[in-house]
């Protein structure tokens, strides 16, 4: 019944790219010197910046999701604020899919600290020790932390490294650059990030992806230059 489609007349709205200020090199140093200075979130923070997860992701974590035998870590849940009840709930990830990582070695190594350090909590603790929802980061009686204690103790170590613009999130742009730029396939991250497709993914750090377009030609002009010796 509708001879035309007025849609087509519409002039759609540009699409804007995210603008992206992750660490550093020399950031990078920093920030991981500044947080062996008894922060308490230390383990949490280092795991989000060679793992890319999200705030809620690595606030939610559980145990059950982390798998010491195979290297791996498990991503199918958040911790979200409950505006309603003045609390929080594990929700699924943001897209509603799970994905699991292969970590380095030195993340596992860290986690099983984590572990044991919590076992011993939970000793002192006693019938006082609450961990709900099995998470992997808590404070000392068991307790998650909640994503506005991370973001103010993550903007404190920030400010002290001349970073005070940064966003936690910028964690997770920092782990995507790294890894392209060590040489992880676009799709290797877009899988590790969660995105819903590669192409995504190279849009959001397409600065890196021209970087890498130069190193290749570089290589290129390398190998030419020893095969036509």
């Amino acid at each position: 019944y509708i001879k035309a489609n007025h849609t087509a007349y519409c002039t759609l709205p540009k699409q804007k790219r995210e603008e992206i200020s992750p660490l550093s090199d020399s950031e990078i140093e920093a920030f991981l010197i500044a947080i062996q200075e008894k922060e308490p979130l230390r383990d949490l923070f280092t795991v989000t910046l060679f793992t890319g997860m999200r705030l809620g992701e690595v606030c939610g974590l559980p145990w059950d999701a982390v798998n010491f035998k195979c290297n791996t870590i498990t991503v199918k849940q958040q911790l979200l604020d409950d505006k309603t009840n003045g609390g929080v709930y594990v929700g699924s990830t943001k897209n509603g899919k799970s994905r699991v990582l292969t970590v380095a070695p030195f993340i596992m190594e860290i986690l099983r600290k984590v572990r044991q350090e919590q076992l011993r909590n939970s000793i002192r603790a006693g019938a006082a020790w609450d961990n709900h929802f099995n998470l992997v980061f808590t404070n000392k009686m068991g307790k998650y932390f909640h994503s506005s204690t991370v973001w103010w103790r993550f903007k404190r170590v920030a400010a002290r490294i001349g970073r005070s613009d940064a966003r936690f999130h910028d964690l997770r742009h920092t782990y995507a650059v790294m890894a392209l730029q060590e040489g992880d396939s676009p799709k290797t991250v877009q899988q590790n990030l969660g995105h819903s497709t590669a192409n995504f993914t190279m849009n959001v750090y397409a600065h890196v992806s021209e970087k890498m377009k130069q190193e290749s030609a570089d290589r290129m002009q390398a190998y030419y230059e020893k095969v036509k010796a």
